[in-house]
């Protein structure tokens, strides 16, 4: 008797729980939008005239409707990173992954429902480089009853870390595509759009996030950072972690935090210091060596209430913020402790046993130079990357998904490796160049559905060593171990975390070392795997997963929309 009441009991929970999901319907004009940035004035893409744009807050259950119309110049598709899109492959965005680009003057309606997320992700273009200006945030808040596995802030503000140049970013690939350099590194970073008071000309429009003394505040950091990883600190304030890619972290406090483009990192912030003005401020780590990169350092300001202005001498003076430590450029030490520091916040089920074990080498290359080309590489070459030796090229005619769900042939072959072809001391000095060249290729790999996949990625020092944050669409992952030099089964399994490690849509693979993750394919569709550095991105450092169909009836890919874009 008492447990049919609890059963009943619970099922009308659930029926309010679901009762209280709402369908949200949204409108992304797609335009060129002009703005004034470093003394210049620019005409960037936007969406709808915002810079950042439009901030999405939903309700975990919540389906997004979203018509979003080109006005551009450009072809367009948006993805939203970090959603599982479960059974929805085709609103995950990838251009000719999962759809045809929206051509200027077309329309076209994403339309997905969250399901079992919360936390901070973001929003973006995913085609050339337009993510660069096209991106926000995408907030998930507890279903109702749910709360937050902390004390409630008393204010919360997302921070959304950018990357700006003097230049359309589309023309700085161009200009990279023709001559096979390397892209021109940015001319600023930026805090919601704004470089802050560092930069010339910047000083008016400096991101200030109000405080009151003794409130929590919420931080919901996003880098939406093109080519650099960023150190991120607040001068004279500690920052508690709470969560990373929006799953809850064990808190732990720390000084700085680091994330790679495509990352979330939410803190929790006392506001426990003389009333004030004080720098929020973000700069490169930069982990590969002898590598350019951009050297500044954006600024946003924290601000005490009533310390915006201060009497002097009868006058109002706006006091100086003060200036936090950031680590050196170079500080893989200090990037490493903070990625290593995040945990689960208990014991999780990790997926086992393991069914399909992979080892991925991520890293870049360098193609020859064939007649009639330009060659601005190192020693006339054409810089490309890869996994496994597999320089990914993307299709023209048709998305990869289309392709698989409706049998085309032609467009990708199901070859791709599951380990690399040579194995050699893949994070060594005096690489031989006969290691360096990959092969361009339309590559996919097939996986059953359920199947408990753990893959080895290790990074190489091809070229030269870097950290690669590596992104898998459609899927959270538990980050098990990460380590320096070359993965070695006999030594570094004895590493794996399978009591709390953290779960996370992006990895950074550390520097000439490897990350090792594991998960469960459980989400029908062709899934992009790539390094969230677009300039790798660009030159061929990503591949492709085909997660087969179930045989459960909530295990299939749904049929495409009607209006989905044609190539």
């Amino acid at each position: 008797m008492f447990s049919s009441f609890l059963s009943n009991l619970l099922l009308l929970l659930l029926a309010i729980v679901y009762a209280n999901a709402e369908i949200q319907y949204h409108e992304f004009i797609v335009k060129e939008t002009p703005v004034k940035r470093l003394c210049k004035r620019h005409r960037i893409i936007t969406v709808n005239d915002q810079y950042p744009g439009p901030t999405l807050t939903v309700t975990d259950g919540d389906t997004l409707v979203i018509k979003v119309t080109n006005l551009a110049r450009y072809n367009i598709t948006l993805h939203w990173h970090g959603i599982r899109q479960l059974r929805t492959a085709w609103a995950d965005g990838p251009d000719y992954i999962t759809q045809c680009p929206i051509v200027p003057g077309a329309t076209f309606v994403y339309q997905f429902t969250i399901t079992d997320q919360e936390g901070t992700l973001w929003w973006h273009a995913h085609a050339s480089w337009l993510r660069a200006t096209v991106h926000g945030a995408l907030i998930i808040y507890p279903k109702l009853g749910k709360s937050y596995p902390f004390d409630k802030p008393h204010r919360e503000y997302p921070i959304i870390l950018g990357e700006w140049w003097n230049r359309d970013p589309n023309e700085v690939l161009r200009q990279a595509t023709i001559t096979g350099a390397a892209p021109n590194v940015s001319d600023a970073f930026t805090i919601n759009g704004r470089p802050g008071d560092l930069y010339s000309c910047s000083n008016q429009g400096t991101s200030i996030f109000p405080v009151v003394s003794g409130e929590t505040i919420l931080f919901r950091f996003i880098s939406a950072s093109m080519n650099t990883e960023l150190f991120v600190s607040i001068a004279g304030h500690l920052m508690t972690v709470v969560a990373a890619d929006s799953a809850y972290t064990k808190p732990f406090t720390t000084t700085v935090i680091m994330l790679g483009p495509g990352q979330t990192t939410d803190v929790l912030v006392t506001a426990d210091q003389p009333e004030g003005r004080y720098y929020i401020a973000a700069r490169a780590y930069a982990s590969a060596q002898g590598v350019p990169f951009d050297n500044t350092t954006a600024t946003a300001i924290l601000e005490y209430k009533f310390a915006s202005c201060t009497a002097v001498h009868g006058a109002q003076t706006v006091p100086i913020p003060l200036v936090p430590l950031l680590p050196a450029y170079n500080d893989t030490a200090t990037a490493f402790a903070f990625s290593t520091s995040l945990h689960s916040p208990g014991p999780v089920n990790v997926p086992d046993p393991v069914n399909v074990t992979l080892f991925f080498t991520v890293g870049l290359g360098l193609f020859n130079c064939l007649p009639g080309m330009i060659c601005g590489g190192p020693n006339g070459t054409r810089f490309g990357a890869s996994i496994n030796n597999v320089s990914f090229v993307l299709p023209s005619t048709i998305s990869l998904l289309q392709a698989y769900y409706f049998d085309v042939p032609g467009i990708y072959t199901e070859d791709f490796p599951p380990e690399p072809p040579i194995i050699f001391d893949f994070t060594g000095n005096n690489i031989s160049q006969s290691l360096q060249q990959p092969v361009q290729g339309t590559r996919v790999y097939r996986l059953k559905y359920g199947s408990v996949v753990q893959i080895v990625l290790q990074g190489t020092n091809i070229v030269s060593g870097e950290e690669h944050p590596m992104h898998i669409h459609g899927y959270q992952f538990y980050v098990l171990a990460t380590g320096f030099g070359n993965f070695n089964p006999d030594v570094d399994t004895e590493k794996f975390n399978m009591v709390d490690p953290p779960e996370r849509n992006t990895i950074g693979v550390p520097v000439n070392g490897w990350a090792v993750i594991r998960f469960v394919a459980d989400n029908p569709g062709v899934w992009l795997v790539h390094c969230h550095i677009d300039a790798h991105l660009t030159w061929g450092l990503a591949m492709a997963f085909i997660v087969e169909n179930g045989e459960g009836e909530n295990e299939s890919l749904l049929p495409p929309p009607l209006d989905l874009p044609v190539c």
